[in-house]
């Protein structure tokens, strides 16, 4: 489209700057309290309930205090929480069997959360790295990570959040293959209304590190996770990735990370049209609130501003851990 404007001084693009009403009136963008999805990290190990110290701000939290969030979510009205565990090392094994174990720490959450707070959306975590004694989304074999192999035990696992009580699973592994599959089993289940938020577009990103200190992976991960995550360089191999997912099943597809990848956002909505989220990860938050605890930026303007980054590059939704933050400072305009 090409803009038709009279030349100056007739158009004078200033003027609808010239006081906050005519900037309201002319807003493209909005930022809403419904944009957000809330990731928080569970725990049931003793003494790991605690500030993440990469992570200024965010904090593991027993089931009962994962519990408490999700009451805080409904009453900000914050639509979705996205549940990470962080496990006991001492559960962790080469076949991630408690993956699926029904009654896991995040199966035993999502049923405590749904008993309290049904309106609230759960999205859970698919991959195995929690569980994981090598720290990778898949299982290994000879320094090998196995797609296929990997994929059954997915499905088990996304099966068994499913039967839990979860709204959305967020499959984060980046197995090929894997949305048609789990899509398949949840049908064959009965559970037709799960949604399935893929993460589609997952780059092998050293924005992670903080996440990792906070599920507990950083010391279990043997190598990278550069054979199955995308290549920080390509871009038309996202819009591969998420028309595969999209043509197997998926409802939403992701871009993480956030803000250094929105023109990758900005492709896949314009090419698909699709919903499409971004996920404001744990290197992004930790730049932003140690910049502002440091007193370098106004931290709460800059957190709204980058959410609007997000909304303005077309996501119709960001996982941040400045979700209940942004509720209040939201609510209070």
């Amino acid at each position: 489209m090409t803009p038709i404007q009279a030349p100056f001084p007739a158009t004078r693009l200033r003027r609808l700057r010239a006081s906050a009403a005519l900037r309201d009136l002319a807003q493209e963008n909005h930022l809403s309290v419904k944009d957000l999805i809330w990731p928080v990290f569970v725990t049931d190990v003793p003494g790991a309930d605690v500030e993440i110290a990469s992570m200024p701000g965010v904090a593991r939290r027993t089931l009962a205090g994962t519990v408490a969030a999700a009451e805080e979510a409904a009453r900000l009205g914050i639509p979705a929480i996205c549940l990470f565990p962080y496990t006991d090392p001492a559960l962790k094994t080469e076949a991630c069997e408690v993956a699926w174990d029904e009654n896991n720490l995040v199966n035993r959450t999502i049923r405590a959360i749904k008993a309290r707070v049904p309106e609230v959306a759960i999205m859970t975590d698919v991959a195995l790295d929690p569980y994981n004694a090598n720290g990778h989304d898949g299982l290994v074999r000879d320094g090998i990570i196995l797609n296929d192999e990997t994929n059954v035990a997915l499905v088990k696992m996304a099966l068994a959040q499913a039967d839990a009580g979860a709204d959305i699973l967020g499959p984060s592994d980046m197995m090929d293959g894997r949305i048609g599959a789990m899509r398949a089993a949840l049908e064959a289940a009965g559970h037709t209304n799960v949604a399935i938020l893929s993460y589609a577009a997952k780059y092998a990103s050293a924005f992670y590190g903080p996440f990792r200190d906070a599920v507990g992976a950083s010391g279990a991960l043997k190598g990278d996770k550069k054979t199955y995550q995308m290549n920080p360089a390509n871009s038309d191999e996202a819009l591969r990735l998420v028309a595969r997912d999209l043509a197997e099943g998926a409802d939403m597809v992701m871009v993480k990370p956030g803000m250094p990848y929105l023109d990758i956002v900005r492709r896949v909505k314009d090419a698909f049209g699709a919903p499409t989220y971004a996920y404001q990860v744990s290197g992004e938050y930790a730049m932003i609130e140690g910049a502002a605890r440091a007193g370098w930026v106004n931290g709460d303007a800059v957190m709204l501003e980058s959410l609007m980054a997000f909304r303005r590059a077309g996501c119709d939704g960001v996982l941040s851990y400045f979700a209940p933050r942004v509720a209040r400072a939201l609510a209070a305009r």
